[in-house]
């Protein structure tokens, strides 16, 4: 990780703290910090649709927080650990819930992915 100059810009802050007023975008920050997902686990954890959850991912993507690899027909989205501003990020997400039990949820109703 990048270090993160500590004054933090205020103007970038403000942006990055609306983008993460979603509760939708930020429990998915929170996911993504501990386990790459790919679109059609989210559609299962929040009961949302394909492009409703793409228009999330989209605009965590369009501001560097998260990457996306392709594996084979899925493509997995994964925390932007490099971003400048991922201290910030890490500070936050660490004072949130744990999710886990969610992708225990999945794998019981046979909904995680585990592709390669």
């Amino acid at each position: 990780m990048m270090n993160m100059d500590p004054a933090l810009d205020m103007q970038k802050a403000s942006q990055l703290l609306k983008l993460l007023g979603d509760k939708t975008r930020l429990m998915m920050m929170k996911l993504l910090q501990s386990h790459d997902c790919c679109v059609c686990e989210f559609v299962a954890i929040f009961n949302m649709s394909q492009p409703g959850i793409s228009q999330h991912l989209r605009k965590l993507k369009d501001a560097g927080l998260v990457k996306e690899t392709r594996r084979g027909q899925w493509v997995f989205y994964s925390l932007n650990r490099e971003n400048e501003y991922g201290g910030f990020i890490d500070d936050l997400l660490k004072h949130l819930p744990d999710q886990n039990e969610r992708f225990v949820e999945l794998e019981a109703q046979g909904l995680r992915i585990t592709c390669e």
